[in-house]
């Protein structure tokens, strides 16, 4: 049940996007090509251990763990207000 102007089941749709979102984000990071003895960030060399455990690894873990970090800043969406401000 929403209240206000927004119809039912507004709320299961916008948690729904939020989910379909993160999904459709997470199959694009995927990567099916193998990897690279080498970052192409940075051009460190990759660990062996790194290699094997993610044979499609393409870069250091410092170079992984900053765009990582910048994934998770933007989203693409606001959806952490409150349910009534999003529903307005």
């Amino acid at each position: 049940m929403a209240g206000g102007w927004a119809r039912d089941g507004a709320v299961q749709d916008q948690i729904d996007a939020t989910v379909q979102d993160a999904v459709e984000r997470a199959r694009h990071n995927l990567q099916g090509a193998t990897g690279t003895p080498e970052c192409v960030e940075c051009g460190a060399e990759i660990p062996p251990a790194r290699r094997q455990a993610m044979p499609s690894a393409t870069r250091c873990m410092a170079c992984q763990s900053e765009m990582d970090a910048a994934d998770k800043v933007f989203s693409g969406y606001n959806r952490s207000g409150s349910k009534d401000s999003q529903l307005r």
